[in-house]
């Protein structure tokens, strides 16, 4: 499985806003600090902002900021919202599987214990914990990427 760039950037973005709490970020500066275009990233916080995950000031000092707490938001939420779903294969994206092969299909079990590992990393890393993680890495580096 292969995530896109607008999946990988609407983490980074989050994550950027999560490093910078009580202040509106402008979407320049989440481009500066990120290496990204911030062409693409107006229309990744245009995503967000519709979803409820993010706000917007006007003005002078206004940008972007949190919704809600860091702790609030996992991993899987945001990748779910920019790539949609996350299962491995079609087959059990729904309740009931579709497929006329379901009873007989041994390799069903792969791809539901995949979608499992997946669904059981991502679900459970919050945003908070990607802040606390990257603060550890900025304190042992020469450089911040944040």
């Amino acid at each position: 499985m292969t995530f896109s760039t607008k999946g990988r950037y609407a983490l980074r973005m989050m994550l950027d806003f999560a490093l910078h709490p009580g202040e509106c970020t402008k979407i320049n500066q989440v481009a500066e600090r990120q290496g990204i275009s911030d062409k693409y990233l107006e229309q990744i916080v245009t995503i967000l902002s519709r979803a409820g995950y993010v706000k917007s000031k006007r003005g002078a000092k206004g940008g972007y900021t949190l919704t809600k707490d860091p702790d609030q938001y996992t991993v899987g939420m945001i990748l779910r919202l920019a790539e949609g779903s996350l299962v491995p294969v079609s087959c059990i994206e729904e309740e009931t599987n579709p497929c006329s092969r379901a009873d007989v299909c041994a390799s069903l079990m792969v791809w539901k214990k995949l979608d499992e590992a997946i669904s059981g990393v991502v679900d459970n890393i919050t945003l908070a914990d990607l802040v606390a993680e990257q603060k550890r890495l900025d304190k042992n580096s020469d450089h911040y990427m944040i």
